[in-house]
């Protein structure tokens, strides 16, 4: 019983641990990031199904490649859930993506691979 108390509890401190570390890193990205232009060059798709084997629904991942100030080519996952600035983009942060289109995204010189959508 108190094996099992101790672990929701875990369970719930790392969830919000988690949050707030991606909420602060966002933040971050929003304030300090460097803007530039990127183009979506992959989309993976994830299909997820209940325990009957029964397809409850797809998800996206997106990836995009840009070049930062340095001259480097990166390829990153966009992980923002929705627009940085909502008073100019959708409430659906993807539902305009598709392979070769171009986006803006802000990222850190130091985290490369972390890169947000903004909106201009």
């Amino acid at each position: 019983m108190w094996f099992s108390i101790i672990f929701v509890v875990i369970f719930v401190i790392a969830c919000l641990a988690g949050i707030i570390y991606t909420a602060k890193r966002n933040n971050e990205i929003k304030n300090n990031g460097i803007q530039t232009s990127a183009v979506v060059s992959k989309i993976e798709e994830i299909e997820s199904t209940d325990s009957d084997g029964i397809s409850s629904g797809v998800t996206y991942k997106y990836f995009v490649t840009y070049q930062t100030q340095d001259g480097r080519y990166v390829e990153a996952r966009l992980v923002s859930g929705k627009s940085i600035d909502n008073q100019n983009g959708p409430n659906s942060w993807n539902h305009d993506l598709y392979e070769g289109c171009s986006v803006y995204i802000k990222y850190l010189p130091e985290k490369p691979n972390y890169v947000i959508r903004v909106w201009q």
